[in-house]
């Protein structure tokens, strides 16, 4: 007896606001367009090709070529596919160890204190407490 598997295909996972917006944000998360023009087919699949090409503004096979591998759609193209799909781009800080500005303060901070210290009198020989 032989296995047959079918294609994944992500549209049909693709059932509620909540799991379009996680599923993008993982794929914005990889700063790939490729896969960011894929997840947008995939989502846009799942609510009807041609539903969203007419919320966008743009024709069928127009948003067909926005959305293949490859292409290099305009910002404002991404901007109202994401719109009609009933998203939005949000910027939010990028995690970093160490914000620059604070390295550099530190950096500043232990140069400034080396100085003084630099600066001090050496303590003399250590007196014995007479009683």
């Amino acid at each position: 007896m032989s296995t047959k598997f079918s294609a994944f295909d992500a549209a049909e996972f693709l059932d509620s606001e909540e799991t379009i917006a996680a599923y993008l944000n993982e794929v914005m998360a990889e700063n790939d367009q490729d896969l960011l023009l894929s997840a947008l087919d995939d989502i846009a699949r799942s609510r009807g090709m041609s539903k969203v090409a007419e919320d966008a503004g743009l024709t069928r096979p127009s948003l067909y070529k926005a959305l293949k591998p490859g292409a290099k759609p305009g910002f404002s193209t991404v901007s109202r596919i994401m719109g009609a799909l009933g998203v939005s781009i949000v910027a939010k800080p990028k995690a970093r160890s160490k914000p620059a500005a604070a390295v550099k303060k530190k950096a500043a901070t232990s140069a400034a204190t080396k100085k003084i210290v630099s600066k001090r009198p050496s303590p003399g020989p250590k007196q014995r407490a007479t009683a």
